[in-house]
Order: structure tokens, then C-alpha cells, then sequence
């Protein structure tokens, strides 16, 4: 067969992810590169999510996801954020927060459009929107502190702009977003009458006490605003793919008529399990944020007793080193060389880059901390014994 295939995908490299994850398995190697915790979380979800399964009906539920799910996700809207949100107009189930980002990146984009990233930023974008027929403008974060500037995110605009791009906390910087960081982000979308599309997967792990802050809780912004949360990030059930996104509701409705012809549903069962979870009592989130905290303190201090420069995390499950303070400058080369000699995988923050960004740092690589403490402790000693 000689038919080109669709550029955007073909032309591109497989994810870093499962490149690294495989490079893990072949080099029998503790695996800090992809992000998903080695326990499964709370028993009564997975307990009522069986029970669903056998229970059934296991038919096809609503596009939009079951009423009940819905409810939750209104419900948590409010509990945590004081947003009053319509389930019935305003709330859609997606299959996991990726169906959601590219469900919203059809449903909004036009070809000839363009949309703003901020760099690094999660992998799947860039794809998503270019296979949408837009472009894309691209506002460099600057390291150490990776702040967004006011005047970067304004020369990335243009008349053909439609929408911009934020992720907060941030996968893979660990950064939380100020309140003058969004307040540029709010100035700028309703100065040029954008979209904003908010990747929030990890509202709920934020540490140090730091408020989670969606941009659609600010004036004049949930017309424009759709947030995007996540089953699998909040409650550790990565395998669910249980997604949800929130915003007004002709916004919704756009991502709804796109995702109906994605994955036009997600399982009902699993949808039970997730309602289940969003009413769970504060006990357990305050849990989940302390335990995970803990975990982040556990590696951060071993990496850096390793001889690492450890940039600050603020929420999410993944910590940055600058690897030049261990004698590296090429961060892929690092990742292959700790991955197949330290038996430790990590992946390269120049994998959160587009191609086109030849400027991009090459000098940091990104370590996952939502494992067993006995798994953390073991990769620290590893990483010490062939640096030290």
C-alpha cells in the first residue's frame, strides 16, 4: 500500500510514554516515567463499580452520561468552588480528560483557526488541535519559575486566535497557577472574545495548603470557560477513563456533538463508581493530598540527597530535575542511560515540546512520585549508587 497516511499522527514519534514504559520493562526498571499510581484507589468505588457490572443493564447509556454522574459532578462544582452549574446543560461524561481535550478541540476549532499552548505542556494537544486544521502559537514558560508573561501571551494573538490552552496544576512542571497568572489569562480572552479550555485532571492534588482556583470562577469567565476534570486522577482509577467536563451550556453542547462521534459513551457502571466517588466526605481527599504531599517530600529530598537540582512541585504527582547538576545536558540521553544503568525510568521534558520549538530546554527530565513509598525509596537508591 502506498497511501500516505495523516501527517499530524504519522510524521510524528510514538508517545513518550509507552517508549519509555517499554524501555522500563525490557531493562527490568522501576518505572517514574508514566504517571499512574502502582495502587488502586478507594475500595468502595472499585467494590460498587463490580457490583454495577453484574448487576447491569451494561447497554449503552445517555451521550451525555447518566444522570447521576451529572448530579455529582454539578454537586462537586459547587462543594468546592461555589459554581452553581445546570447537570442537565451544563456537565458532559467523556471517556477519560484526553476524549474531553480533543472532543472540545473539534468541536471549537475550524481549519485556518489558531489556538495559544503555553510550553511544555501535555502531549496531546498539539496533535489534537492540528488534526482539527489549526495552528498553533506557542507562549514559552521560562524556567526555573515557568510564570506566564503578559506580553508573550499578547504577541501570540492574532485576529484568526479562537482559543487558548491552560493546564493547571500543571503535568509536567508540577506548577500551580497564580491568581495574577490566571487574571492575564481572563484579561486577554475577554479582550479578544476567546475560549479558554482548562485542563484541571488535577484540581485535587495541590499541596502546601494552595487553593485550586478554576478560571471560569472569575468574572466574566464561565461564558467562555469549560474545565475539564478526571476519575482516574482524583481517585487513582486510571483504568476507568472516566472523564467530565463543565462550562455554559452552548460550549458543552459543542463538545458533546464532537464526543458522540468519538467515543460516543463511557461505561454506565464505571459512570455509578465515579458519582459514588465525588460524594465522598473531605476525609478522603484530605488523605489522598497528605499521602501523596508525602510522597513528593519522600523523593524530593532523596533526589536531591542524590546530588539533583529539584525544582519546587506544587500540585500534581511529578517532580523536575535539572539533570546538569549530575554532569547531563541531553535529557533524552539521560532518561535512555538512568532507564537501562540505574534501572530507574524518568522521561524528558523536551518531549512536552513541539517540533517546531528548537529552543526548547533540553537540560530537565521528570520523575512521577505516585508509587509506594518502599518503590520511591528503592529508585532513590538506585539513582544515589550510580551517581554517587
Amino acid at each position: 500500500m502506498t497511501r500516505a497516511l495523516n501527517p499530524v499522527f504519522a510524521d510524528r514519534p510514538q508517545s513518550i510514554f509507552p517508549t519509555m514504559s517499554a524501555l522500563a520493562r525490557k531493562h527490568d526498571a522501576i518505572n517514574l516515567g508514566q504517571g499512574f499510581p502502582d495502587e488502586d484507589g478507594p475500595q468502595e468505588i472499585r467494590d460498587l463499580a463490580a457490583r454495577a457490572t453484574a448487576e447491569g443493564p451494561n447497554q449503552y447509556p445517555p451521550v451525555e452520561g447518566i444522570a447521576e454522574l451529572r448530579e455529582a459532578v454539578a454537586a462537586d462544582n459547587k462543594r468546592f468552588y461555589g459554581l452553581d452549574i445546570d447537570p442537565e446543560t451544563q456537565t458532559l461524561v467523556t471517556s477519560g480528560a484526553t476524549e474531553a481535550l480533543a472532543a472540545a478541540f473539534l468541536g471549537f476549532l475550524s481549519p485556518g483557526d489558531e489556538a495559544v499552548l503555553l510550553a511544555p505542556f501535555y502531549e496531546c494537544y498539539a496533535p489534537q488541535i492540528e488534526a482539527a486544521g489549526a495552528a498553533i502559537r506557542f507562549v514559552n514558560l521560562a524556567p526555573p519559575e515557568w510564570r506566564l508573561d503578559a506580553d508573550a501571551l499578547e504577541r501570540a494573538i492574532t485576529d484568526k486566535t479562537k482559543l487558548i490552552v491552560i493546564n493547571t496544576p500543571h503535568n509536567p512542571l508540577g506548577k500551580v497557577m497564580t491568581r495574577e497568572e490566571l487574571e492575564i489569562v481572563a484579561d486577554a480572552a475577554r479582550r479578544h472574545d476567546l475560549i479558554v479550555v482548562c485542563d484541571e485532571v488535577y484540581e485535587h492534588l495541590i499541596f502546601d495548603g494552595r487553593p485550586h482556583i478554576p478560571l471560569m470562577t472569575m468574572p466574566d469567565m464561565f461564558e467562555r470557560t469549560i474545565r475539564i476534570g478526571s476519575a482516574g486522577k482524583t481517585f487513582s482509577v486510571t483504568g476507568f477513563r472516566i472523564g467530565y467536563v463543565t462550562g455554559p451550556a452552548d460550549l458543552i453542547a459543542g463538545v458533546m456533538k464532537a464526543h458522540q462521534h468519538l467515543a460516543y459513551t463511557s461505561p454506565a457502571p464505571l459512570q455509578k463508581a465515579v458519582a459514588h466517588g465525588l460524594a465522598m466526605g473531605d476525609a478522603y481527599y484530605e488523605k489522598f493530598v497528605a499521602e501523596m504531599q508525602a510522597k513528593r517530600d519522600l523523593l524530593s529530598e532523596g533526589l536531591d540527597g542524590a546530588g539533583f537540582d529539584v525544582l519546587p512541585c506544587e500540585g500534581t504527582y511529578f517532580i523536575t530535575v535539572d539533570i546538569r547538576s549530575v554532569g547531563r545536558e541531553d535529557d533524552a540521553a539521560f532518561c535512555r542511560e538512568i532507564t537501562e544503568k540505574a534501572k530507574v525510568a524518568a522521561v524528558p521534558l523536551s518531549a512536552f515540546y513541539h517540533p517546531s520549538i528548537t529552543q526548547a530546554p533540553r537540560h530537565y527530565a521528570r520523575f512521577c512520585f505516585c508509587k509506594r513509598p518502599e518503590i520511591l525509596n528503592e529508585a532513590v537508591r538506585r539513582l544515589a549508587a550510580y551517581f554517587g
